[in-house]
């Protein structure tokens, strides 16, 4: 069975020493009290029930799946979720973050970006449960009447009730303009809801006394394409004007999906006959409140592969220690064993060594971005709201597609250093690997990223947020340049940051010819500037590493050796990822169809 082990030292190291987040949060009003311990205590107490409580009922959750019963419509998920569940509520964890009007501790966002990464690392498949119900929290917040945050908010703070969104239908996944559920005006503002949703996570399930559905459908006279769309809020229950539940609303699983991974998650499909609910935000407007609650699954997928990562690299170090085979090309390193542990083979190193980097440098980056997504929701500076809001939404889609290809990479390469015993379920490294697959696709696929990232937030204004980022890192390497010690990792960072600026120009004049050459480079690009960051990070992190090498904690040498790797055996990715998008759009068109 697996085991998994918080990874607090590191998660302190990015907060406190490489970004200092306290010094931070403490100019923001709403954290002006928030401190060192405080941080460190609640991650710890995280840990524990993310280690103690949800990671020993990952492997059984998985092979037990849940189970649906077609004639009450039912889910039950596996054994001791609901149970897990209700110890979660207790714990406060679902209000860690949360506003205090409704109910909420109001702590940093970052901090329970932290919570996250432990929870998934744990037990993705529970942890999604509660994570769909902090998105629809937030888009009631951003978006939602007095009235709705008044009958919602406190209970999805508190945990009692849990959210959902249902957005993708049969006919239609990410091209929501093609949706088809209808929304009929009732006399007493309400709306009749019907149509069919699917792949609904976490969409039915026994752990709460009522589900809040956030629904994408169309009002009778909305114009065609994504421009009609309205968002309504569905409960599972009617809830009565005293704020207790009524009848049931017509809002059924009526099938459950046989997944490859997160078999533990109840992804459904949703019917409804004629629902009842309530309009969240402006008609035809539904896509906009819809996009907070995307934005930030987009953040929690990058996390969910984060955690995967994690916890596949810890284990593999354990077999790779405990495992032997063989012996050294360079002569026996342990003579008195039959063989030596694998750990000792250069390849066995490299497999190690990607899942680590890639761990520590989503970190780093994930915890950057939700210390600017606090920055863009707590500041009293409308200035500095709006640039932190802008690169949020420029390094979203890295932290999407990035952090999941990367995760997606990581543990292949853990499950391979199992070798055949990786295959078996009780390693759980077959799992990680499935449940990791799926992080890809949902919350938009990761060429949706690209495209938005590549399209929308660098092209769309010439660069110039992408231009903003690139000034922190021009800052550092001017900085930094001049230090001798540092210059293996400053002389790469400066050289990928002058192609980055290169290649973004190439591309789009080459876009403004044809715009399909946009399509053509974008997911190439993205890991290109996917690579930057990490190596704007890295290069933060090794200098750190170096001036606290003399300490004698063994944490900077270590870190110090992952920084080394991933410029050395990384980093140099770039170039064939370059080369690729140079080549343009007439390799992948010149092929007739017919010829397929």
């Amino acid at each position: 069975m697996p085991q998994y082990n918080p990874p607090l030292r590191d998660m302190q190291f990015v907060m406190h020493e490489l970004l200092n987040v306290v010094d931070e949060l403490k100019l923001l009003p709403a954290h002006a009290d928030i401190d060192v311990d405080t941080i460190n205590a609640v991650l710890e107490e995280g840990g524990k029930f993310a280690s103690q409580v949800i990671a020993p009922l990952n492997l059984s959750g998985d092979a037990e799946g849940c189970q649906l019963d077609k004639s009450t419509h039912e889910v039950t998920p596996p054994k001791g979720f609901k149970e897990a569940y209700k110890q979660y509520v207790e714990g406060g964890w679902p209000a860690l973050s949360c506003d205090p009007e409704f109910g909420g501790q109001g702590l940093p966002l970052m901090i329970n970006q932290g919570l996250y990464e432990m929870m998934n690392s744990a037990n993705q498949a529970w942890t999604m449960y509660p994570g769909l119900s902090h998105g629809a929290y937030e888009a009631l917040h951003a978006h939602g009447t007095p009235e709705q945050k008044a009958t919602y908010l406190p209970k999805l703070t508190s945990g009692e009730w849990t959210g959902t969104m249902c957005l993708t239908e049969p006919h239609c996944g990410t091209d929501l303009g093609m949706l088809r559920s209808k929304a009929e005006p009732q006399a007493d503002g309400t709306y009749k809801i019907t149509g069919s949703k699917i792949f609904i996570s976490a969409g039915e399930h026994d752990m709460v006394e009522n589900i809040v559905h956030l629904v994408l459908a169309r009002l009778p006279d909305a114009p065609a394409g994504s421009k009609g769309i309205s968002l309504f809020v569905v409960p599972k229950f009617k809830v009565n004007a005293d704020g207790s539940l009524g009848e049931r609303n017509p809002v059924f699983c009526t099938g459950l999906e046989h997944k490859m991974g997160i078999h533990a998650n109840s992804t459904c499909q949703i019917t409804l006959e004629g629902a009842v609910g309530t309009l969240v935000g402006q008609p035809n407007k539904g896509l906009a409140a819809m996009f907070v609650m995307m934005n930030a699954a987009r953040l929690g997928v990058g996390n969910q592969s984060l955690g995967l990562t994690e916890v596949a690299y810890q284990n593999a170090v354990a077999y790779a220690k405990d495992r032997i085979q063989m012996r050294a090309l360079s002569g026996p390193k342990s003579p008195d064993l039959p063989a030596d542990p694998i750990i000792v083979h250069p390849d066995v190193r490299k497999m190690l060594l990607t899942a680590r980097a890639y761990a520590e440098g989503g970190r780093a980056l994930a915890t950057y971005v939700a210390l600017q997504l606090d920055k863009a929701l707590a500041s009293d500076d409308e200035d500095e709201r709006k640039e932190c809001e802008a690169e949020v939404a420029l390094l979203t889609p890295i932290i999407k597609a990035f952090i999941t290809d990367n995760g997606w990479i990581a543990t292949s390469h853990c499950m391979q250093v199992f070798g055949g015993h990786g295959f078996i379920h009780e390693s759980g490294m077959e799992q990680f690997v499935r449940d990791a697959r799926i992080n890809m696709i949902y919350e938009g696929t990761n060429t949706i990223q690209s495209l938005d990232l590549l399209g929308r937030k660098v092209l769309a204004n010439n660069g110039a947020t992408l231009k903003k980022f690139g000034k922190k890192i021009a800052a550092f390497v001017e900085e930094e340049g001049v230090v001798e010690a540092m210059q293996e990792f400053v002389n790469p960072l400066a050289d990928i940051g002058d192609k980055v600026t290169k290649l973004t120009t190439e591309i789009g004049m080459k876009a403004f010819q044809n715009p399909d050459e946009v399509g053509a480079a974008a997911v190439d690009y993205l890991r290109v500037v996917g690579h930057l960051t990490f190596a704007y990070f890295f290069a933060r992190m090794a200098k750190i590493a170096l001036e606290k090498q003399g300490s004698g904690d063994k944490f900077y040498t270590a870190k110090l050796a992952t920084a080394r790797f991933y410029f050395a055996k990384l980093l140099p990715e770039t170039a064939g990822l370059i080369r690729s998008c140079r080549a343009g759009l007439t390799p992948l068109m010149e092929m007739d169809e017919a010829l397929f």
